[in-house]
């Protein structure tokens, strides 16, 4: 085994009876809690009513959870939940697909845009992206501490060999055999070291949150509609396009293709992304009276 990181830790934090709480479920609702505290501040920044802040929270929690199952049940194993159809309820399971998530996300905020704020769609977004992206931040840890998702073998001094991972891999970094444990012709001791893609992704994800952060409050950027959003979209699908490189497939299908599912799907978002980007920064700032005027647009001096 190369220098590494032995990576066992148990998934389930504890069990009561029952009910078992999980590493990737206490990581994913406190992100969701500290997400919603963030909103809150920014909501209150704006001026926006006390009552908007927990019926977005709620619809978007509910969408975003319900988009990225379907999103992984269409995209990546329609073959499997078609056969078995009751499976698509059972989240607790596993099976999330970001991409899924983030299409119900772009949905429920017209829906809450045309319903509620009645703002541009692009004001609720980009005061959601900012704690969104500490919110997949954290997904990937829990992602990490259930030993998923992980990446190809490698021999950085970083590596982690997840003892509980589904996938190993045995030989050497540049001649490798992958299995499916268990394999009898290859202990542990000799399983590789793999590229931990959770972190990679987690450390993209947490620098997006501090830019956008800054840029909101230092600089202004809520003003102009669908900046923030649009560097969200860009950061987090190009570094998913990225880091897809060193990840392992997530479904057989994916073998032969020299773009996987998740670096397909990035692409209309990266393009969302940099369109958004030169749009906002093309109209310049708008006013916002809220919470019941329209915004004007701010003249340039």
């Amino acid at each position: 085994m190369l220098s590494s990181i032995i990576w066992n830790p148990d998934p389930e934090l504890f069990s009561f009876g029952a009910l078992t709480v999980r590493w990737y479920g206490l990581i994913y609702a406190t992100g969701f809690f500290i997400g919603i505290t963030l909103l809150g501040k920014m909501f209150k920044h704006d001026n926006a009513p006390d009552n908007w802040l927990d019926k977005v929270f709620i619809y978007m929690v509910l969408a975003v959870i319900i988009g990225a199952r379907l999103g992984h049940v269409f995209f990546y194993d329609w073959e499997y939940y078609r056969e078995n159809v009751g499976e698509i309820f059972k989240i607790w399971h596993g099976g999330l697909a970001s991409h899924g998530g983030a299409i119900a996300m772009v949905l429920t905020c017209w829906l809450l845009s045309k319903y509620l704020t009645k703002q541009n769609i692009w004001w609720l977004g980009d005061r959601l992206f900012v704690p969104s992206a500490l919110v997949a931040c954290m997904i990937r840890l829990g992602n990490l501490m259930n030993s998923e998702i992980y990446g190809t073998p490698t021999d950085l001094p970083w590596g982690f060999v997840f003892l509980r991972g589904n996938e190993q891999f045995c030989g050497t970094v540049d001649n490798y055999t992958a299995f499916t444990v268990p394999f009898v012709g290859c202990p542990p001791t000799e399983w590789l070291p793999c590229h931990p893609t959770q972190l990679y992704e987690a450390f993209a994800y947490f620098a997006l949150f501090v830019l956008m952060m800054w840029l909101y409050w230092k600089k202004d950027a809520g003003s102009f509609n669908g900046l923030l959003t649009g560097i969200g979209f860009t950061g987090v699908f190009v570094a998913r396009q990225v880091i897809e490189f060193l990840k392992n497939d997530q479904s057989a299908f994916e073998a032969n293709m020299t773009f996987n599912m998740g670096q397909w799907l990035s692409v209309p978002f990266v393009i969302l992304g940099v369109y958004l980007i030169v749009h906002s920064l093309k109209k310049g700032k708008v006013v916002y009276n809220l919470p019941v005027e329209k915004p004007t647009q701010k003249k340039k001096k």
